[in-house]
């Protein structure tokens, strides 16, 4: 068998060519990652539930249709994690939380069931911060998610357990979840790729709610190309979500090999300003490769951003507390503390403050609709600072900052890796775009990933042996 770190790194799109031309095996794979799982997780955490025996099974079956000419498509025998928020027939799905230990679903989350049929291996369902409320993934119940490119220092949240576990090379792909940037902070701190897509492209059916109106269910993976193919998948109408959306589904995949040359991208200006200095010079590092592809950078103004924090988090606070209010009246002391708290908090909001709440929303989706007519997307740092450490006190500027706008408007939004911080830390830049234009931002993230070489795997990888 080949070695287990050149195979946990493998792209998604590598896997399936090796496949088809029988140089590696579904079952090969699959086994290299358990092993990696095997010896990794226990100091990293990324995972709840490994789900070893069944994975076997979907690589074997895979293997076997492969070799009988049967092709599902990209997927086919590929090993992705699964958030814990995501609904599994027959395996336990915990939100993280200890109040839903014991909770097996007879059902699949509609993602899961998209990734069985696209003939996918599912490997695991990873850590996340409790009830995927919070952005560090130090979860009291099942353990402290670590970044692995520094295992003092956090993944970010609440999807940080796919984030690690693609970090690692201990699954291909991954979904993750994402309602104030939950998919974004753990991608930006783990160097990787995660889109959170326009509200309503995928189902959220099957998936432990934070806020309805502000969740999004999303794909990660190293690179923008991998993570493509992963919302091929995962993209579609669905009538059991009553927001999911009958709009065309483009062929992702191949949106990506388009020019940029001419699009135009806008700065925000007043985001960048907040940013830490290796954070600030990484992202217009970033600017200076995409003009040097010939994309055009401006700054752009949205005179209300600074709204979208407070706004966004009354609008999620009263929406989860909403929906825990009969077990925070049963079991308050099952509940993590900072989860408990936030809990709390939400039941102190008023219906005016919820009202206000919703106004900003809709003034701000219309400051960003205006500037969307004169440029194509908004660039902005995925965080202000690089992962902070697990032990330090919460940092002056949150890092969900500069995520939680695109939850509100529901819009595209995507970070990729762009550098790295004096420490050797991911840096990430975030990409929005306009509502059904996920493929300009993946195509923009894959032109610029490929002429920056920032974080690529195949040459740069977490020292996951070193003390």
């Amino acid at each position: 068998m080949a070695d287990s770190a050149d195979l946990g790194y493998l792209s998604a799109a590598e896997l399936g060519r090796h496949y088809r031309d029988r140089s590696l095996s579904p079952v090969e794979v699959t086994r290299a990652l358990l092993e990696r799982i095997d010896r990794y997780d226990g100091r990293l955490r990324a995972f709840i539930t490994v789900m070893a025996d069944s994975a076997l099974e979907d690589a074997r079956r895979a293997e076997a249709e492969l070799r009988n000419g049967e092709d599902r498509g990209p997927l086919q025998g590929v090993p992705v994690a699964v958030k814990d928020l995501y609904d599994t027939a027959g395996v336990r799905t915990t939100a993280g939380a200890r109040i839903l230990v014991d909770r097996v679903p007879t059902w699949d989350a509609d993602a899961v069931e998209r990734l069985r049929r696209a003939g996918a291996v599912l490997i695991g369902k990873t850590n996340l911060h409790e009830f995927a409320f919070g952005s560090t993934t130090i979860n009291p119940h099942f353990g402290t998610c670590r970044n692995p490119w520094d295992s003092s220092r956090v993944p970010g949240g609440s999807s940080g357990g796919s984030a690690v576990a693609l970090a690692a090379g201990m699954a291909t792909l991954a979904l993750g979840t994402d309602t104030g940037g939950s998919i974004r902070t753990p991608a930006s701190y783990c160097g990787v790729t995660g889109l959170k897509p326009t509200y309503g492209l995928l189902s959220r059916f099957g998936i432990y709610p934070v806020a309805a109106d502000l969740d999004h269910s999303g794909p990660y993976g190293r690179d923008a190309r991998d993570t493509a193919l992963l919302l091929q998948a995962l993209a579609g109408y669905d009538p059991r979500d009553p927001t999911s959306a009958h709009v065309p589904i483009p062929d992702y995949s191949a949106a990506l090999e388009q020019d940029v040359r001419g699009l135009r991208a806008g700065l925000l200006r007043q985001q960048l300003d907040l940013a830490a200095p290796a954070v600030r010079q990484a992202v217009l590092n970033a600017g200076q490769v995409l003009e040097g592809l010939g994309v055009q950078l401006q700054e752009v103004e949205l005179p209300h951003e600074v709204l979208a924090v407070p706004a966004s988090t009354v609008l999620m606070f009263v929406a989860a507390t909403e929906h825990h209010r009969p077990l925070l009246q049963e079991r308050s002391q099952d509940y993590g503390d900072d989860v408990r708290e936030r809990l709390e908090l939400g039941a102190l909001f008023s219906g005016p403050v919820y009202l206000k709440a919703q106004r900003i929303r809709a003034l701000l989706i219309r400051e960003a609709s205006a500037a969307l007519r004169d440029v194509d997307v908004l660039l902005s740092a995925t965080n202000p600072e690089p992962a902070p450490l697990i032990e330090a006190p919460p940092p002056a500027i949150p890092p969900i900052r500069f995520t939680r706008l695109a939850n509100l408007l529901g819009f595209p939004a995507l970070s990729t890796p762009c550098g790295a911080s004096p420490e050797g830390l991911p840096l990430g830049l975030q990409i929005i775009g306009r509502p059904w234009d996920d493929a300009l931002v993946l195509r923009l993230a894959h032109a610029y990933q490929q002429a920056s070489g920032v974080f690529d795997y195949r040459r740069q990888r977490p020292r996951l042996d070193a003390a």
